[in-house]
């Protein structure tokens, strides 16, 4: 069975933000941005357990925000960026925005 991913219509606000209040999860969507190329959800150094790291891909997914596709036995993470926006204009980039940090 395949991984579920919301349709770009099924994209719920309340999910999208609460996706992108955690920091962990904020922290992937961040890298994300930075490189659009897939990236093994083991390559963002986030340093929490594979369960957790496990969590929160699952809940960036199910909220619409990453897409995941498996690759042999690894999963590649890219960012549903041209969905999000479609749904939710500049939510995405005034969220990365307002979470950056200063140089």
């Amino acid at each position: 069975m395949g991984l579920y991913h919301p349709s770009r219509d099924d994209l719920e606000l309340a999910a999208v933000l609460h996706a992108l209040s955690d920091p962990q999860r904020l922290r992937i969507v961040q890298v994300l941005a930075e490189d659009p190329e897939p990236r093994r959800c083991g390559t963002f150094d986030l340093n929490v357990t594979k369960s957790t790291m496990t969590h929160h891909f699952r809940i960036l997914r199910e909220a619409g925000i990453i897409e995941q596709h498996c690759e042999g036995t690894a999963k590649l993470n890219s960012l549903r960026r041209e969905d999000l926006e479609a749904r939710f204009p500049g939510l995405l980039d005034a969220v990365l925005r307002s979470s950056a940090v200063p140089a």
